[in-house]
């Protein structure tokens, strides 16, 4: 139910917002404040533990909301590879949003935030630096990367460098510097860093903006059974590859892989039975789902030790996820490169080297016909 969603969101945004009303200057905070990434966030017995985002607003258009639903007030800061960010990207293009909501494309390997500061491991997301040279991972190794792509830009409203820059402008101190980042450049403030959030928001309060309102990817007869299958695959798939790749020791692996794979046995079920992952209509929480399957073979398997089950080997899946990625937008919005490069090349304790395997070329297999409509049809 999305009124869920919204609670929560409303309820810490008013925390969120009294503890981000300090004023202090961005050098102070960095002092004030302790970096991490998600390669921190592991609890006593080896298992990773995601922690919650901290910015929590929610845009609407209720009489004195803060945060109110206009065209080109906001902006989103996302990164090709993260699957966070990728499902903003995919709602902002099937909703069409391109010329409402403004976005900025962060480069894939992450980098030093600190660099000039010894002290100061801290290692994550950075902009374009089209003046840059190219450079080595965070251990010197490996590369050498481009410190710019054509379609990763310089950020265009902040001048920061890299993302954390963006929360220490605007005085976060909560410490983890993720993407996506939903950006009112009117009050040059966060509204919202969780990405399951922002994408209702994407969803419905642009419509009077948007050239496809008439999508509506979260129906209100839909939403208990949306949250009913969330509840169940993003721990076990959506955040159940990080487990199982975060994992500090044998018995939290083995624990994360055995709820992976019964979870990614249930969909192939389901989606054998269904066209979509809630019945007929698509939904949010298939592109919730697709994130995680897009990067899946070529990725996941390899780099997070998830090899019990693949897409390819796996046909109700893999026909679904080619219906997904052949939908308008979608393919646009999916970069497999900086996908590869992002996770193969940012945690050097992960892969000293930063070697990128070939992998199986997913995306020609997702370009191949698929006949999910048909054999849905048929059956109804």
């Amino acid at each position: 139910m999305l009124g869920r969603a919204a609670a929560v969101s409303i309820s810490t945004a008013v925390s969120t917002a009294a503890r981000n009303s300090i004023a202090v200057s961005a050098r102070d905070l960095s002092k004030m404040t302790k970096a991490r990434t998600a390669l921190d966030e592991t609890g006593d017995d080896g298992s990773f533990k995601r922690k919650d985002a901290a910015w929590r607003n929610w845009i609407s258009n209720e009489e004195g909301a803060k945060f109110q639903p206009e065209k080109d007030r906001y902006h989103l800061y996302v990164a090709n590879a993260c699957p966070w960010a990728h499902r903003t990207m995919l709602t902002r293009a099937l909703k069409g949003l391109e010329d409402v909501i403004s976005m900025t494309i962060v480069m894939p390997v992450w980098r030093k935030t600190k660099p000039d500061d010894q002290n100061d491991t801290h290692t994550g997301w950075v902009f374009s630096d089209p003046d840059g040279k190219p450079f080595a991972n965070s251990i010197d190794l490996g590369g050498p990367f481009p410190s710019s792509y054509p379609e990763n830009k310089p950020d265009p409203y902040l001048g920061a460098k890299t993302v954390r820059d963006v929360y220490e402008k605007v005085g976060d101190v909560d410490g983890k510097y993720t993407v996506p980042i939903l950006f009112d450049k009117k009050l040059k403030t966060i509204v919202s860093n969780e990405s399951s959030e922002i994408i209702h928001m994407l969803n419905s309060s642009f419509n009077e903006f948007a050239t496809n309102p008439g999508l509506d990817l979260a129906p209100k007869g839909l939403r208990e059974a949306m949250d009913e299958v969330d509840s169940w695959i993003y721990p076990n798939i959506n955040n159940g590859v990080y487990r199982c790749g975060f994992a500090k020791t044998q018995q939290a692996y083995d624990k994360a892989i055995e709820d992976l794979t019964a979870a990614f046995d249930r969909i192939e079920d389901l989606l054998a039975k269904q066209r979509y992952i809630t019945g007929d209509t698509f939904t949010l929480s298939d592109i919730r789902l697709f994130a995680t399957l897009v990067r899946f073979d070529e990725v996941y398997v390899v780099y997070f030790k998830t090899n019990t089950r693949t897409v390819m080997q796996s046909p109700s899946i893999l026909n679904y996820c080619r219906e997904i990625y052949q939908m308008t937008g979608v393919s646009e919005n999916t970069n497999m490169s900086q996908i590869k490069e992002h996770y193969y090349c940012s945690h050097p304790d992960l892969n000293r080297f930063s070697i990128i395997p070939k992998g199986p070329d997913s995306e020609k297999l997702l370009k191949e016909p698929h006949n999910r409509d048909s054999l849905f049809k048929k059956q109804k």
